[in-house]
């Protein structure tokens, strides 16, 4: 079965483009933060939900599903009692999360300057709202 000339040409801004499936399990919140808790090697379920604080099971449950998907998690489950399950990053995964981490480091380096431009809008807003009282 042939791939379709517009499927070979990926263009996420074009509504119907399965790259956007893609990008949002991985810039979903959970998405990036489970690929930056993997770059630091293989985990059980139970440690990486300790790792990402405020994440549900099901939560990290359905990410970890949507990444291993997407072919960038890897999901090893030993036959054993109790079940033994460690996840890890693929060769693929591996490259997202380097991505995801630029853009969470310069989130990181940036914030002091996002907080501050958020709290000026937010006196700002105050203000209008008072004014208009």
């Amino acid at each position: 079965m042939r791939i379709s000339k517009k499927l070979q040409q990926a263009d996420v801004l074009a509504e119907d483009c399965p790259s956007r499936v893609v990008l949002q399990h991985m810039t979903s919140r959970w998405g990036i933060l489970v690929l930056i808790a993997l770059e630091s090697g293989t985990h059980r379920f139970s440690q990486l939900r300790r790792k990402i604080g405020g994440v549900s099971e099901r939560m990290l449950a359905q990410t970890l599903q949507s990444l291993e998907g997407d072919g960038l998690v890897n999901r090893v489950a030993y036959d054993v009692v109790p079940p033994h399950v460690e996840y890890s990053l693929t060769p693929l995964g591996v490259e997202a999360a380097e991505k995801v981490r630029h853009l969470t480091d310069w989130i990181e380096q940036s914030l002091p300057r996002i907080l501050k431009v958020q709290q000026t809008r937010q006196r700002k807003s105050v203000r209008t709202k008072a004014a208009l009282d």
